[in-house]
């Protein structure tokens, strides 16, 4: 098990993980928070949000000098202390939003598909999705490389749509609400691997990743780091996380933030 003054990465999830689930509240995990800034420790924001709620949320948790990976691993975003000559401030992993919406459009004229998207609404409507105010929807439906659906139609429809993604190089991954829509190539394990290389570049020696998520679309996240921290979910979903030798998963019996502290408690030895 790691300490905290080794050299480690942190990656997190925030609804339903860091966040809670209901009034998306990170109080509980403070205390983590403050250890992990007092010991220099980069805690990475891993989302489906978009970069403009990722930016507010960054700002209310003193992380703004840290990168931040947005819209389920489709945007990295990289502070100036993190950019070379080579990389610039924003990485895109995958299909653009406005390609990512002209498909899906031309897919629902031609076979009928039975979905809505956040390019398909008003603010109102995803605030009534997501439980957000009209004010954080807005911010919600500021994308730039991924779309999130609900689908209302059959499932033989929606392996059809499936199928018609794949052929457009787009694929299909579930969150906690939505299903968002992504270039296959995007991803929230790809992006961590991408950074945690990066890091270990810019260090110049070998570090230790910590990944915490509660969703399925937390699943490639989970199983790119050294040790996965599996949040116990408001869902039904399985979490199968390929975890090798057994030591390097831990799921916890607690929600949301404090479920976030738990898997902390566990995995980092404190000096």
């Amino acid at each position: 098990m790691p300490y905290l003054d080794d050299p480690l990465i942190i990656f997190t999830d925030l609804d339903g993980s860091l966040l809670d689930h209901h009034d998306y509240s990170w109080k509980p995990a403070q205390p983590w928070l403050d250890k992990l800034a007092a010991a220099n420790v980069p805690l990475i924001l891993t989302t489906s949000k978009t970069s403009a709620e990722v930016a507010a949320l960054q700002t209310a948790l003193h992380l703004t000098h840290q990168p931040f990976i947005a819209e389920n691993g489709a945007i990295i975003h990289l502070p100036p202390g993190w950019q070379t000559q080579e990389q610039q401030p924003v990485h895109v992993m995958g299909a653009r939003y406005s390609d990512i919406r002209q498909a899906l459009v031309d897919l629902r004229q031609r076979y009928d598909f039975e979905f809505r998207g956040f390019g398909d609404v008003t603010p109102k409507q995803v605030a009534v999705w997501t439980g957000l105010s009209e004010a954080q929807a807005e911010l919600a439906m500021q994308r730039e490389a991924s779309e999130p659906l609900v689908w209302f139609g059959n499932d033989l429809d929606f392996a059809h749509l499936k199928k018609c993604l794949s052929r457009e190089g787009l694929a299909l991954t579930r969150g906690g609400r939505f299903w968002h829509v992504m270039g296959t190539d995007a991803g929230k394990g790809q992006a961590v691997q991408w950074l945690s290389q990066l890091y270990r570049q810019q260090r110049g020696v070998p570090v230790a990743s910590i990944g915490l998520g509660d969703g399925p679309n937390d699943l490639s996240m989970l199983e790119t780091v050294d040790y996965a921290v599996v949040i116990k979910g408001y869902h039904e979903h399985q979490m199968p996380v390929n975890d090798g030798n057994g030591s390097q998963v831990f799921r916890t019996t607690e929600f949301g933030p404090h479920g976030w502290s738990q898997g902390l408690n566990h995995f980092i030895t404190l000096p």
